[in-house]
């Protein structure tokens, strides 16, 4: 977990960095409140900070009513560090929110605590984030989660001109697998086909569960080809994949209907129209015969149809 340091004197920098390299912590240094406030700015910053109060550009108390003022996305935990230990001082040092204070000179036992305790509190934090935004059963993010995420990519795209790619998957006649098999069974399916679409994805493409047996795909930076030969191969995966059924050594196999909505980089174009076009692609595959894979165009009447085996025909129709 990283740490920042914020303090104007190098002797109480160096030897909190050597501290904290010795509990195993990532350090960051800031020499001022400005320079740590712009750190606290940039993805992935420390989570735990450690500031002196009295510093000359801006103070340690400032720093911290700064960073509740911004209602950022992630807790930061505040530790002042000071010289100062009147109970007044206490108290204003939490109304500005500090979430600990500890005076110097310090005992590195006490602060190596304090900070465990920082530590154990944006952990709690984090995992209250996960789980309220993954599906309970299946693991990957709920439909919630991924439409917050799903802006900020598209978002982006649309600042950096780059293509969008949405995929829309649904299992193919599961009602008759609850029906047939039990709920049970139902819900491994489940498990095991959005499992089975994580593993095709890259570390940056991200898949969420959009309702029922209907899962979501983002993938970022993939022109249309790339799209389609990535979602041909969930397909066949999820084709190969063989499902073994909990006591028994009877296994079931599973096919999948896949719909495809390109965007030409992001120009304007609202999530919602995507998605209902990464829809009709996806329906569009279900009434051909299923375990197929289409792909829409920028207007529902200008869809574009790819052979069930794109790796080895295209065709348009």
């Amino acid at each position: 977990m990283k740490v920042l340091i914020v303090d104007d004197d190098p002797v109480t920098r160096s030897l909190l960095k050597a501290f904290l390299h010795k509990w195993g912590y990532e350090v960051v240094i800031a020499c001022g409140g400005t320079e740590a406030w712009e750190i606290l700015q940039e993805p992935e910053s420390p989570s735990i900070v450690v500031s002196d109060w009295i510093m000359p550009d801006m103070s340690g108390l400032d720093l911290c009513r700064k960073v509740r003022q911004a209602q950022a996305a992630s807790y930061t935990y505040l530790i002042v560090l000071t010289g100062k230990g009147h109970k007044e001082d206490v108290v204003e040092a939490f109304e500005a929110g500090a979430d600990d204070y500890l005076i110097k000179p310090f005992d590195q036992e006490e602060l190596k605590y304090r900070i465990r305790t920082g530590e154990r509190i944006i952990k709690l934090e984090q995992k209250i984030l996960e789980l309220a935004h993954t599906d309970f059963l299946t693991g990957v993010l709920n439909r919630r989660a991924f439409m917050q995420r799903l802006e900020d990519e598209i978002h982006r795209a649309t600042r950096e001109h780059a293509p969008i790619s949405l995929i829309l998957a649904d299992i193919d006649h599961f009602k008759k697998i609850n029906d047939q098999y039990g709920h049970n069974t139902g819900d491994i399916v489940l498990q095991r086909f959005a499992r089975n679409l994580s593993e095709c994805l890259r570390p940056y493409d991200f898949v969420g569960r959009y309702g029922g047996e209907e899962f979501i795909m983002y993938l970022p930076n993939v022109k249309e080809i790339q799209a389609i030969l990535a979602t041909e191969r969930m397909r066949k995966s999820v084709e190969e994949m063989k499902i073994i059924l909990s006591n028994s050594q009877e296994s079931i196999q599973i096919t999948a209907s896949f719909g495809i909505a390109l965007s030409c980089r992001g120009a304007g174009e609202s999530v919602l129209s995507i998605i209902e076009r990464a829809d009709f692609a996806m329906y569009k595959a279900k009434r051909e015969g299923r375990n197929r894979v289409r792909t829409a165009g920028k207007q529902q009447e200008d869809m574009r149809t790819i052979s069930k085996h794109p790796l080895t025909s295209l065709r348009t129709t």
